[in-house]
């Protein structure tokens, strides 16, 4: 693929599609390759930083609303979206247009396919997600966050190929040695996403509460808490006397992860190739009620690798996570040894391979 060829990425609703696009078009870009984003209304508003000479907004619905009619408009948004992608990428020609998945993506991916324009996809999640399920049969390739992915058909699996992860550039600018915590101060950083962090608040302060003094005494606590949770939280870490830094987000979280000893999040796709390219150990507690359980099979691959410890939500209780951090912090070579193996499972130059594979679809 020569350069000024077009390529549109298709990518939006959360960050943890968007963030694998944005880490794409910054390689892509740099090799002479114009990037335009397609996104649904909702991802535009958030795309003001993506790197992209362009943003096309196209109609996009989840069909999965309780109510019939419900699913009638998410069904017939699709429909308005794939119509609309499908001129856009007509009058565009791309050489390639790759989705990010979810239901945004479906419209540009369907649409181009629809219009003849070569395709593919790029599954983040250790078990595929329904639109990229639907996707599948579509597309021309598939690129994998995973070496296994399920959910797929043979026919589906044949057209795979792994490349991991793309991380943003600030957290490839953020990897550095980690360092055990022996017996001085001790970094937990805690943090669970737009629909995580609830969880976080109600579990984290008192699992410290049940930690001994000597133990808290080492804590210094960095938590991402929504604003109706910030004087809860805040005020048990200061009735504890145990230092922390209460926010609803972090911008530099990628250097927050670095500078942590222990993590305890979630298990979204993003988070976990962050956590394996900066290499830090983890406590990951999936979001529960998914139906493709795609975070419980990404938290189960870091844990077999031995780079995390995975509670399901049910079994998070304070006691239990009181439990593994205070083991945790008695045993610092055991944290050293985690954070050795998240960082062997991690594929920092993710961004290159799947470039790579962009260029070899589109010049197929």
């Amino acid at each position: 693929m020569g350069q000024g060829k077009l390529v549109i990425l298709a990518a939006g609703g959360t960050g943890g599609h968007l963030f694998p696009a944005e880490a794409l078009s910054h390689v892509l870009r740099a090799q002479g390759v114009r990037v335009v984003l397609m996104t649904d209304p909702r991802g535009a508003e958030f795309a003001g930083d993506f790197p992209a000479d362009a943003v096309i907004p196209v109609p996009s619905a989840t069909p999965s609303g309780r109510s019939l009619s419900g699913k009638a408009r998410g069904v017939l948004d699709i429909a308005k979206g794939v119509l609309a992608a499908r001129r856009a990428v007509k009058e565009a020609r791309p050489a390639l247009v790759v989705g990010f998945g979810g239901y945004p993506t479906v419209p540009p991916v369907l649409g181009a396919a629809l219009a003849g324009a070569k395709t593919m996809i790029h599954e983040q999640n250790a078990v595929a997600g329904r639109a990229n399920r639907f996707l599948s049969r579509w597309v021309d390739a598939i690129g994998t966050g995973f070496s296994q992915v399920g959910g797929l058909s043979p026919a589906a699996e044949a057209k795979c190929r792994h490349v991991g992860n793309p991380v943003r550039p600030a957290v490839t600018a953020a990897v550095s040695p980690y360092g055990r915590p022996d017996a001085g101060s001790f970094n937990l950083l805690v943090f669970g996403g737009s629909q995580g962090a609830r969880i976080m608040a109600d579990i984290v302060p008192p699992a410290i509460q049940l930690l001994s003094a000597e133990e808290r005494a080492r804590l210094f606590i960095t938590q991402q808490a929504r604003t109706e949770d910030f004087e809860r939280v805040n005020g048990i870490y200061g009735q504890l006397g145990v230092k922390s830094e209460i926010a609803p987000f972090f911008k530099d979280l990628p250097a927050r992860m670095a500078q942590a000893h222990l993590i305890v999040g979630r298990s979204g796709a993003s988070t976990v190739a962050e956590l394996t390219v900066i290499g830090r150990p983890s406590i990951l507690v999936p979001l529960p009620g998914a139906l493709d359980q795609d975070q419980a099979a990404n938290a189960a691959f870091l844990e077999t690798a031995g780079g995390a410890i995975r509670i399901l939500q049910p079994e998070f209780t304070p006691r239990r996570l009181a439990s593994e951090l205070s083991g945790l912090l008695k045993q610092p070579e055991h944290l050293t040894v985690m954070a050795g193996n998240a960082k062997s499972a991690g594929i920092p130059d993710a961004a290159d391979r799947l470039a790579r594979l962009v260029i070899d679809v589109a010049g197929s």
